[in-house]
């Protein structure tokens, strides 16, 4: 259970059992249920669609750098403005809540295990990452997961909250597709949540996270998201969640069966995810004993002709 969901279903007027009650029942604290976020106005919002195609540009732009750009363009914001709105925006690349380097009593720390590794084939690496979408007012967050090898994107979905719960969601359908070696993300608390880490950990995934402060170790993810708002984002406002969420199924379904890439030989990353995962079959088929090959196309044959005679 979220703890969006968990704060949700809190009653306020229950007979019985106390705002605190019920707080130390689900496990979290009674100041959250009282707390109102604050409201972000039109004049934020056009702030954080400005950091959102400068962070694009210049991805190692820390809050420091990112303030003296805003100011620089006419708004004098200062830098624990700039940080929670980059907070908002769930940036996690270019700004580290305090304390990130002290080791997490909650979440175990995994280390990068990308760094000199040779990636060859489907199903060695994936990755995992959420971007801040803009909308005519408002805004949402969008998870993506990426096969390194073809780039093909297996699984996206949107939220209005950072929780874990839709990061949880991409994943499981991800996996329908098949099963990486390794799994990429940041060092954002959704991924770090005994929730996500323990579907990877039940397919004896081996989990890898980027350094602090590295949005480079995950390149690819981050070209993505480049390619999503030029090319179709930031060409339109969405009204809503609806035709945000209508509008990215289009362009993902063009990126992944249209969209040449130069990298992978103009092929798209779905002709390149298929044509890998064949390879890969046709492997595991050599390396079998030839009498278990021979055994399994005799009973192939024999089952083909049963339903030709039915």
């Amino acid at each position: 259970m979220s703890r969006a969901h968990m704060l949700a279903i809190v009653d306020m007027g229950h007979p019985n059992l106390s705002v605190v009650r019920q707080c130390a029942l689900l496990g979290i604290s009674r100041s959250s249920v009282y707390h109102r976020p604050r409201e972000v106005d039109e004049y934020e919002l056009q702030l954080m669609a400005m950091i959102d195609r400068q962070y694009l540009v210049t991805p190692f732009y820390g809050s420091r750098r990112m303030t003296a750009w805003l100011r620089a363009q006419g708004h004098p914001v200062n830098r624990k403005r700039v940080q929670r709105l980059i907070r908002l925006m769930g940036i996690t690349a270019i700004y580290q809540r305090p304390n990130t380097s002290r080791p997490s009593a909650r979440h175990k720390v995994y280390p990068y295990l990308l760094r000199g590794l040779a990636v060859s084939r489907v199903n060695q690496v994936w990755a995992a990452d959420i971007t801040y979408i803009p909308m005519a007012r408002g805004f949402v967050y969008l998870v993506a997961i990426m096969d390194w090898y073809s780039r093909y994107v297996l699984a996206w979905r949107l939220s209005n909250t950072l929780d874990a719960a839709f990061c949880v969601a991409a994943l499981e359908d991800a996996l329908l597709k098949g099963t990486p070696e390794i799994f990429n993300t940041d060092q954002g608390s959704q991924f770090a949540s005994d929730a996500f880490t323990g579907v990877l950990l039940g397919q004896g995934i081996q989990i890898s996270r980027d350094g602090k402060g590295r949005c480079m170790d995950n390149i690819f993810v981050e070209r993505l998201w480049r390619s999503v708002k030029y090319e179709e984002v930031y060409l339109k406002a969405y009204a809503s969640v609806a035709e945000a969420r209508a509008g990215i199924a289009a362009y993902l379904q063009f990126y992944n069966e249209e969209r040449l890439h130069q990298a992978l030989g103009y092929q798209t990353p779905r002709q390149m995810f298929e044509e890998g995962r064949r390879r890969c079959l046709q492997h595991q088929e050599r390396a079998l004993p030839s009498d278990f090959r021979t055994t399994s196309l005799a009973a192939a044959d024999s089952l083909n002709l049963a339903l030709s005679l039915s």
